[in-house]
């Protein structure tokens, strides 16, 4: 098996467990955990919200121990933290219990991308190396997809689900160590932090306002569901499948980056990741508009993080894993100020009003944009 696709095949599932379980799962089973548990809108943001808080605090240390102990190293660990992650929120007593085992499991996601990044570069053929890339970043759908189906199947048992989630985690680290390369010929000791250039500022921008945006679905999709059609775990799965499904698509981020160019790229699909939220948010949703808007939300996300992937690897190419690290950190910053904030408008607002503002934000985003000439390999 040549490094392309042994890696992008162990990337891909990588991603699939840490981003699809460990992270985008909770939105699919918040509605059964929070009748479980009571925790209302405004707490379940704030529970959201930590999930992508531990991917900021997480990411940022994977770059830095990529580089110091190797790509095989940092994404073993990742799945061992997802599966320790996971099981605590298999676990929960109580919405404290419940918070930090979230954000532990959503650590594992920060872990898991710039190992992958690193390896991509020091093993896969240059030409090769943005579809690996977007391919790996595609997992994240595959994750979100299964999630769907196995909702439907334990009939919402949402402790079942991520006890099974689990142990895929672990299985996946023995994958991981086998499958991936050391990287040892990376800096031993790292010193700073890539020039933060123009570009790379505008990626800070576009990054942060997307990532804020995405939570209106992300953390609240089965929500808004539930309210504006009384749809239950088994129906919201479908969403997830929808979202998750559609997102498959991501992988071809490079493709159209190279067909396309990045800026009418990020432009185009923060369009349609508007849409989709409109279509599953507002009242008055059905469910062919809200399955509609999934795909085209699970789609446009998927790309659009592959977008922000290219663009960091871009602007930093001696630093691939740096470069990685923060265009998807600032993804998660927004996430992390979003998810709270969506939860308190919809407390004092109503659900409507806080899909139009997040709408808004998300088509921001498109107000940064790289000036650097991209040559985009296959």
């Amino acid at each position: 098996m040549n490094a392309a696709l042994r890696i992008g095949t162990t990337g891909f599932g990588l991603i699939a467990v840490c981003y699809g379980f460990a992270r985008f799962a909770f939105g699919l089973f918040l509605p059964e955990i929070d009748n479980d548990l009571s925790l209302g809108p405004t707490l379940s943001g704030i529970i959201s919200g930590g999930s992508f808080f531990g991917y900021c605090i997480a990411i940022v240390a994977s770059a830095t121990l990529t580089e110091r102990f190797g790509a095989r190293a940092v994404a073993v660990c990742a799945s061992l933290v997802a599966a320790i992650g996971m099981a605590g929120i298999a676990a929960a007593p109580n919405a404290v219990w419940l918070a930090g085992a979230v954000l532990l499991a959503g650590s594992s996601t920060g872990l898991a991308s710039p190992p992958m990044a690193a390896a991509v570069t020091a093993a896969v053929k240059r030409h090769q190396q943005n579809i690996t890339n977007t391919t790996i970043n595609a997992g994240t759908s595959a994750g979100i997809a299964l999630s769907g189906p196995i909702a439907l199947l334990v009939a919402g048992q949402w402790r079942l689900a991520f006890g099974g989630f689990a142990l895929v985690a672990l299985l996946m680290a023995f994958v991981a160590r086998i499958s991936l390369p050391r990287t040892d010929d990376t800096p031993s000791s790292p010193q700073k932090l890539p020039p933060i250039t123009d570009d790379v500022v505008r990626l800070i921008i576009a990054a942060f306002l997307m990532g804020a945006a995405s939570t209106a679905l992300w953390s609240f999709g089965g929500q808004l569901a539930n309210l504006h059609m009384g749809w239950k775990i088994n129906d919201i799965g479908m969403l997830w499948v929808a979202i998750g499904s559609a997102g498959i698509f991501g992988a071809f981020a490079g493709a159209f980056v190279a067909r396309f160019g990045l800026n009418r790229t990020h432009w185009m699909f923060l369009g349609l990741m508007s849409v989709g939220i409109l279509a599953v948010g507002m009242t008055g949703a059905t469910p062919f508009t809200t399955l509609l808007g999934g795909a085209l939300f699970g789609a446009s996300y998927v790309m659009l993080t592959g977008v922000y992937l290219i663009w960091g690897v871009a602007a930093s190419p001696n630093r691939p894993a740096m470069g990685l690290m923060i265009g998807f950190l600032m993804i998660a910053v927004g996430q992390t100020a979003g998810a709270p904030v969506f939860g308190i408008l919809m407390d004092a607002f109503g659900p409507d009003h806080a899909v139009m503002v997040f709408i808004v934000l998300g088509l921001a985003a498109g107000g940064a944009s790289i000036r650097r000439k991209l040559v985009a390999a296959g």
